[in-house]
């Protein structure tokens, strides 16, 4: 809404407005006062914005303009099937028109037909007589005439007389054949349609779409809700639904509405702290919904055919505003819910609920104190929430099965502090039922998750069952969406980061001693360069990835100020581990098919620093500017590690990987068939066999070092299956064990260069002395040992200029043939 404000030329002073009697300045969301203050525009209007506007401009006597603006709702004009069929043979057909706040009127009748008044609404009754067949269109429109002009003030209704014989009839439906369907209206005070279908003769109610018209109003306001109305209309709802309980109970339609009108409640609040009162409201909606009269309609919404998970929308909302509660002790207790906010005192947590026949009892053995912890037991949730086998993630036909929750439901949320184990106590419902199960709900996977949850078996006699929860991080969320928390998976993942921490050391090592061997190749220099970053960027990420698993068991959910440091140097350096990949194979490529370009090493170093430390820089920089502002960098779940449910920020670092994945299975190809294309080829080479052992050898020492083995991280990025995950995590955490073998000890340059520089050169000059004192042809055999040497030096030398620098490694295969 835009109001303005027309100063006459004869009055000075500064301009201001107000919204019956408050300054809009202090709401500058809802308000924006234009530069000259002429102009007042009014965001997401609703009814509450009526009321008094005024534009006063100071002077001795002040001058005021001012205006009393009414809001109402967009008129609802009912009048069922826009087009209805009906058998030309005399009778008389009904039509009828509602509209709850205003009145209606029929147009385009004839003197034949009779309109009828009754509880506002108006009935047409239209009268077929024979021969007078064809379409008939009325209309009924407000009678206001200031509004007649606008189309949502009027609604029309064609009539279709045909000759032709029909097996359901209604005068006011309309007429269909077996089998054929049509849409009625709802009674006086709901909003929606029914939907009829033609059996037997008789048209029944397949489908009610019908909510109450108050509902319906709500879920209009809601759309347009502002942070400073959320208590008040917090409070409306709550009084609707208390008034119509029983009718909101038995629509599913109904309780679908509810639930999405506190899911957007539940959003706005993200904005502000919600204080006991508001929080009040919200639970005893959120209690009659779940009442014991809702269970047929929670089990039809729960129904498998039915994808619009109701059940986890209202759970995921109760958690999200219960997380902005106000930073005192406070308890609201409803009938089948209660909910303890609390400031610690103590380095130990203990509440037992007080809700009729329950005993479920929460301990937190170890909590910093001041710690503000909230808690809310469910007794009748398990009406609500559907019971899913955790293995199968279907869920199942609860009339059929003996599995289901048999329990009280319990949240508890921690506010940002470090909680290693929960014990939960639960009272057993039905104690005919055995093999428990310690279960959460996942929200990812939909479905109740026994990870991280195990039973206590010490408490099964009791008529009670002990559950304790705590969770840990996960290898394979690097690449999955998927938080799979299991103690396998954990103990591949840790063991073979440690053996890839331990692997890298010494390969780096390794390096630093036969540094200057290497070095005296440009092509060698430069695959070793690779290597040694390749190694820093994997040693590094592996540090991180540990520090940032070690914050994830500690609290949860994770804390963003301490894990965004560590999520954003882990995900530079594993991307600079694929772009030191990317430039290995890159050099492969250049020195196997751009055999006659050549290129200075300082410029082939600048490149390389570039692409491999510049490009993942700008790409991680970039993340954290385009998430870290909505809060949305770090995995708000089990993990310290890039988001992926709410910001898709994971996709930086799989897509950049998968990618240079991609370009190295090329360049791989394209350097095999090079290679295997010009030992064929070769006249003087008799023995195919040669070429086979390049071509194998290439292949087994490529393949781990350029990272294809990431490839297996496309599988857990569609699948939660454990042994995907465990398969990934231990070749993945295993990466640095591959360098050192394939990238270090499997060179025999290194090994010949290690074994000068360990003194094995003493047992050299040992066999030396002995052929000396054998006789004169010791020095025959010395000449030709040095002739040799300088041999193989020389053809080392033209290697790497030729189409053996395939592979750094050939020299290996020269010296055999």
């Amino acid at each position: 809404m835009v109001l303005k404000c027309e100063r006459p030329e004869s009055v000075a002073g500064e301009m201001r407005w107000t919204v019956n009697g408050q300054d809009p300045t202090l709401n500058k969301v809802k308000y924006i006062i234009s530069d000259d203050r002429r102009t007042l525009t009014v965001n997401n209007v609703n009814e509450r914005d009526k009321g008094r506007y005024m534009c006063i401009i100071d002077r001795t006597i002040p001058y005021i303009q001012w205006q009393d603006i009414v809001i109402e709702p967009l008129p609802n004009i009912i009048v069922g099937e826009n087009e209805r069929k009906f058998q030309c043979v005399p009778q008389t057909v009904s039509l009828k028109c509602c509209e709850e706040k205003n009145r209606v009127e029929w147009t385009q009748i004839t003197s034949d037909d009779e309109v009828t008044s009754e509880d506002g609404c108006i009935t047409l009754k239209h009268t077929i007589k024979n021969g007078n067949c064809g379409s008939k269109s009325f209309t009924c429109r407000l009678t206001n005439p200031v509004l007649q002009g606008f189309t949502y003030t009027s609604k029309s209704v064609t009539v279709n007389k045909v000759n032709e014989e029909f097996t359901c009839k209604d005068g006011t439906l309309g007429d269909g054949k077996e089998g054929d369907t049509l849409t009625g209206p709802c009674k006086k005070g709901k909003e929606g349609t029914i939907k009829y279908r033609c059996r037997s003769g008789e048209w029944e109610s397949e489908e009610s779409n019908c909510v109450l018209q108050v509902i319906k109003d709500l879920e209009k306001e809601v759309k347009v809700l502002d942070v400073q109305d959320i208590p008040v209309f917090v409070a409306e709802l709550s009084n609707a639904t208390e008034k119509n309980d029983k009718e909101i109970t038995q629509s599913s339609v109904t309780v679908q509405t509810i639930v999405g009108i506190l899911v957007k409640v539940a959003d706005v609040s993200q904005n502000i702290t919600i204080n006991q009162p508001v929080m009040e409201d919200f639970l005893k909606t959120v209690d009659i919904l779940v009442s014991t009269l809702a269970i047929d309609t929670w089990k039809k919404l729960n129904n498998d055919n039915r994808t619009d998970d109701t059940s986890t929308a209202l759970l995921s909302a109760i958690e999200i505003i219960s997380s902005r509660l106000t930073n005192s002790d406070f308890r609201i207790i409803e009938t089948s819910i209660e909910l303890n906010r609390n400031v610690t005192t103590s380095s130990s947590y203990s509440r037992i609920s007080n809700l009729p026949n329950s005993t479920t009892e929460i301990q937190i053995p170890e909590i910093p104190v001041s710690t503000l912890i909230t808690v809310i037991v469910f007794t009748s949730l398990d009406n609500v929430l559907p019971t899913r086998d955790t293995s199968t993630r279907c869920t199942y036909d609860i009339s059929k099965s003996d599995v289901r929750i048999n329990g009280d439901v319990v949240v508890v949320q921690v506010d940002n502090k470090i909680i290693n184990t929960i014990f939960l106590t639960f009272d057993i419902t039905d104690q005919s039922l055995g093999n428990p199960q310690c279960v959460f709900w996942n929200f990812s996977l939909n479905t109740w998750d026994s990870t991280g949850c195990e039973v206590k078996p010490s408490m099964y006699e009791t008529g009670k069952i002990t559950c304790e929860c705590n969770h840990t991080t996960s290898f394979s969320i690097l690449m999955s969406p998927f938080s799979i928390d299991h103690k396998a998976l954990a103990y591949v993942t840790y063991i073979g980061v440690a053996i890839s921490m331990a692997s890298l050391i010494i390969c780096l090592i390794i390096e630093t001693i036969v540094w200057k061997v290497v070095r005296r190749n440009d092509t060698s220099y430069m695959q070793h360069v690779s290597i040694v970053n390749i190694a820093v960027s994997l040693l590094i990420a592996n540090i991180c990835f540990i520090i940032g698993a070690a914050i994830a068991e500690q609290e949860q959910p994770t804390s963003v100020g301490r894990c965004s440091p560590v999520v954003f140097f882990m995900h530079f350096f594993y991307l600079a581990l694929f772009f030191w990949m990317l430039m290995s194979a890159l050099l492969l490529f250049y020195r196997t098919v751009m055999v006659l370009s050549q290129m200075s090493r300082a410029k082939r170093m600048v490149i390389a620093f570039i692409v491999g430390y510049g490009a993942p820089l700008l790409i991680a920089v970039i993340t954290v500017a385009s998430t870290a502002g909505n809060q949305n960098y770090v995995s708000k779940r089990n993990a310290c590690w890039l988001n992926w449910f709410e910001s898709k920020a994971l996709l930086a670092f799989v897509i950049p990987a998968l990618t240079i994945v991609a370009i190295t299975l090329v360049v791989l190809i394209v350097v095999l068939y090079k290679m295997l294309r010009r030992g064929v080829g070769a006249a003087t080479q008799p023995d195919e066999k040669h070429a086979l052992v390049v071509i194998a050898r290439c292949v087994a020492i490529l393949t781990p070092i350029f990272g294809l083995t990431w490839g297996f991280g496309i599988g857990t990025m569609v699948s939660e299956e454990l042994g995907i995950h465990v398969v990934f995590a231990l070749l993945n955490s295993l990466q640095g064990f591959f360098i050192l073998v394939f990238g270090t000890l499997l060179d025999s340059k290194i090994r010949d260069a290690l074994a000068g520089r360990l003194s094995l050169r003493n047992l050299t000059s040992s066999n030396r002395t002995r052929s000396t004192n054998a006789g004169p042809s010791s020095s025959s055999g010395q000449d030709l040992f040095l002739r040799r040497r300088n041999e193989y030096n020389l053809s080392t030398a033209s290697i790497f200029t030729t189409a053996s620098s395939n592979c750094s490694y050939s020299s290996d295969t020269f010296m055999n043939a």
